[in-house]
């Protein structure tokens, strides 16, 4: 501490560029600091630091022996603590994840102890170094938020405890749907709405979810107990009723439980399966040499479908595109709702049929392709309709939102498909065909690395700069956090590492996901595991990307 003391002191008022000096790993007694990266002038990315401090001095050495998902729990806690405690320092920032909570590098758990990374704006004036402040900024202000956060007397023990455990039951949850045959659960007092579409706080007085007594399931999990709720079965589920009833509620609560959630956020008793994924129109994105047969054909001039690809895709293409590339990554489940799909992919009724012959429409709709997902390759779909009834003949189960409460309307719905029977035509004109996964060139993900300068960052969660290129991933609703659209650009860099061809893409990410993901990673705090579905996802809208 006494060097970077002398260090700071000594480039009192000097350019901001003396800052550099200060590089390097410094002893503060009871922990280490380390200062990785120092940002070149006041106006750029703060600097990256760390503090690592010994199990034996934390009282916190029992965590270890907890499973990893209560871990992850604890590490997230620590970090949202820490952020407690600085959040009177506008210079100090750690990074978090919202109303879920991921495995993050913000905090670490390693052999060697609690390790926390983080970014310090260090001060200026002007363009002049304010070494005394930093001094007070660095040695007086931030080891006292270092060590409270990091020792066990200075927490809310029963509080940790009941993150921990909240997480912890959902991650088991979680692992019990497949063995209950469920694609997704809902518990019973859930509370469903947001405040806002930007803001995504629980709503003060919303009603609390209840199920439908035909279709509550019990699940016992280890520390809460018999949890009771909405079990959503796999096959294919129709979420119907009026307008402003709750319909996309439903499903927006079900897409965001593919992660965890905090306690008091509302959904810490939702849980879907974690390769469940939400897909939509996109108007204009890029596809590339994807085999789209199974959903358009014999487009106008002989244009193949086998192997499409373009640079401005229509809502219909787009869909047809992103169902595919997921069924390519390996979905489990598929969520979709009406008001963001295109019309023409979802169905085409008998009026339009009779007016325009299958021979000149080159889109097969959903409708007739949703069954053969489930029975040829056991995807599931939970779909969001409420303008076409045609859904019926094929929806396993069928649930109804009133007025924010679910009702099973399953055996009604079997009613209306014998007292109105569907007029229309179904326009698979084959069985679904499987395909050969792409391969991707890994050499020019090399090559945008290199013209690009190998910057790598997120743009909040709507965008990522992967060397010269900027990726649009405004359409990915189910990223969290801009620290897993960070990984996703640094997990392609590792994908980048191995010159020539990817046979599997999806395999190989999940394979550094799966071998202790934060080892390849570079010591940056502003990182979280992602799920394979969305590196892909983003992968796929790399305009300059290139399968084959």
């Amino acid at each position: 501490m006494e060097q970077l003391t002398a260090t700071l002191k000594k480039i009192e008022k000097q350019n901001y560029r003396a800052y550099q000096k200060i590089r390097g790993e410094y002893d503060f007694g009871d922990y280490r600091f380390l200062v990785d990266q120092v940002q070149a002038d006041p106006h750029a990315s703060a600097s990256r630091v760390r503090a690592i401090r010994p199990w034996s001095l934390t009282g916190l050495e029992w965590l270890l022996d907890k499973s990893q998902a209560y871990q992850i729990a604890a590490r997230d806690f620590i970090g949202r603590h820490f952020a407690q405690l600085s959040k009177q320092e506008n210079s100090i920032d750690i990074s978090l994840t919202g109303q879920t909570v991921l495995d993050s590098t913000a905090v670490l758990f390693t052999d060697e102890g609690i390790e926390l990374r983080f970014r310090v704006n260090l001060p200026a004036e002007g363009r002049s170094v304010l070494g005394k402040k930093a001094i007070n900024l660095l040695t007086f202000h931030l080891p006292k938020y270092i060590r409270r956060s990091t020792l066990e007397r200075e927490l809310d023990k029963s509080a940790l405890t009941r993150h921990c455990e909240v997480i912890e039951d959902q991650e088991f949850m979680r692992d019990e749907l497949d063995k209950l045959g469920l694609i997704s659960f809902v518990g019973n007092g859930s509370i469903l709405p947001r405040i806002a579409g930007n803001c995504d706080l629980p709503m003060e007085g919303a009603l609390p979810f209840q199920a439908p007594e035909s279709m509550t399931i019990d699940i016992i999990t280890p520390n809460q107990g018999k949890i009771s709720g909405l079990g959503i079965k796999k096959g294919i589920t129709l979420i119907v009723g009026g307008g402003f009833h709750g319909k996309s509620t439903l499903l927006n609560a079900i897409e965001r439980s593919v992660y965890n959630h905090i306690p008091g956020d509302g959904r810490e008793t939702i849980v879907s399966n974690r390769d469940t994924y939400k897909i939509r129109a996109e108007d204009g994105r890029c596809i590339h040499g994807l085999n789209l047969s199974n959903y358009i054909n014999h487009l106008p001039m002989g244009r193949d479908t086998t192997n499409f690809s373009t640079q401005d895709a229509s809502g219909s293409t787009s869909q047809a595109a992103w169902l595919q590339e997921s069924v390519e990554a390996g979905v489990q489940g598929v969520l979709l709702d009406e008001d963001t799909s295109a019309t023409n992919f979802m169905i085409r009724d008998e009026r339009m049929q009779a007016l325009v012959c299958k021979g000149e429409e080159p889109i097969t709709p959903l409708v007739d392709r949703i069954g053969q997902l489930r029975d040829s390759l056991g995807i599931s779909t939970i779909l969001v309709m409420g303008g076409s009834g045609d859904y019926f003949d094929v929806a396993d189960h069928v649930i109804q939102m009133h007025a924010y409460q679910a009702i099973d309307v399953t055996q009604k719905a079997k009613e209306v498909i014998k007292q109105h029977p569907t007029q229309r035509s179904n326009e698979s004109e084959c069985a679904l065909s499987t395909f050969a996964p792409r391969k991707l060139n890994r050499s020019v993900l090399q090559k945008i690395l290199a013209d690009g300068k190998f910057k790598i960052s997120a743009k909040g969660t709507n965008s990522l700069r992967f060397g010269k290129e900027h990726i649009d991933l405004s359409a990915l609703e189910q990223l969290e956090s801009s620290s897993e659209i960070n990984a996703i650009g640094w997990l392609w860099f590792e994908l980048a590492q191995i010159s020539g061809v990817s046979d599997n893409p999806t395999q190989d990410i999940r394979k550094i996901l799966d071998e202790g993901w934060t080892t390849n990673m570079p010591v940056h705090g502003d990182l979280a595991k992602p799920r394979a579905l969305d590196v892909v996802a983003a992968l796929n809208r790399m305009r300059k990307a290139r399968f084959q």
